[in-house]
């Protein structure tokens, strides 16, 4: 496949939506955007989506910049994947944390090639299609895939313990979660296509958000869309349905960064970083935020204080 610029189907499928979408009530990127493919300013501008987990790791990055001598300036609560992509080609940002998998689908039309699932394969494919002017750093082992979790009673009354067991059920089932996972491979188009699973109502939520899991408790929803690392799962005993079709593809944790804003200092730095992040740390560290309500900017200075880089 050849690299593609960012004028994707992808791209294109989030043409309608608005920044006033992003969930703070005003545009994080209305204040000084540039246009050309550059930023105008000599700092590494570091964007994040709307969700708890992304702001976190942008802060992270941003803070093991400045502790590398960069100077750095933070856009965070863009929105969806679609807006974020978007602003890193007109140069809004320069730097944003992803998810292998995740960003795999949204370059490749129909989703990631058959037989590309794990880390490693997909790090591999992502070489041949991300958007020109754009190049990825090494993932950490940190991981947070989207999940169909249910709460135990509903296991247990439906017998629940993968996704292919809702395929029977999922008629009588509402089920919520992020806007875009309605339109996503990964998402309720992939659940049909793998697993023949069809819900009775999707509700549009939020993502991996307080709106979602409410819901599940509440039992406005029997179905939630949620990340593996929310701390919500282990809090209210969530059941997370396997997924043996390997539907939601390996999701580490890594860097997207415009190349022209790139250099060794920072791909050392960053790559720094990304050596100490896991699973359980990135967990640990996100309850920090989502139970304690401690500040992203907190937390990340705990974490580099507690896993130093350098």
């Amino acid at each position: 496949m050849k690299r593609r610029t960012l004028l994707t189907t992808a791209l294109a499928s989030g043409a309608g939506l608005s920044l006033a979408a992003c969930g703070a009530g005003e545009d994080p990127l209305a204040a000084g955007t540039p246009s050309g493919g550059s930023s105008s300013t000599s700092a590494v501008i570091v964007g994040s989506a709307n969700f708890p987990e992304s702001e976190l790791l942008a802060e992270m990055y941003a803070q093991v910049l400045e502790g590398a001598g960069v100077q750095v300036q933070r856009k965070l609560g863009i929105g969806a994947r679609e807006l974020y992509l978007r602003a890193l080609q007109d140069g809004s940002i320069d730097l944003i944390p992803e998810y292998n998998g995740a960003l795999l689908a949204a370059l490749v039309e129909g989703g990631a090639p058959e037989g590309v699932s794990t880390s490693e394969q997909v790090y591999d494919a992502l070489q041949d299609v991300l958007p020109e002017g754009t190049e990825v750093l090494e993932q950490s082992a940190a991981e947070n895939k989207d999940s169909l979790s249910v709460t135990a009673a509903t296991a247990q009354r439906y017998s629940l313990a993968s996704i292919a067991d809702l395929a029977p059920v999922a008629g009588e089932l509402v089920a919520g979660g992020a806007p875009e996972f309605a339109e996503r491979y990964q998402g309720l188009v992939g659940l049909r296509e793998v697993y023949g699973v069809e819900f009775q109502q999707y509700r549009p939520l939020d993502v991996g958000g307080p709106l979602t899991v409410q819901a599940l408790v509440n039992g406005d929803i029997a179905v939630a869309n949620i990340f593996t690392t929310d701390s919500s799962i282990q809090t209210n005993g969530f059941v997370v349905l396997q997924d043996p079709q390997n539907l939601f593809l390996a999701e580490n944790v890594l860097p997207l960064i415009s190349s022209a804003k790139n250099t060794p200092a920072i791909t050392e730095a960053l790559n720094a970083f990304s050596a100490t992040l896991t699973t359980e740390k990135l967990t640990q560290y996100l309850a920090r935020v989502q139970v304690d309500k401690q500040t992203s900017a907190e937390v990340a200075k705990a974490y580099l204080a507690d896993n130093p880089v350098g």
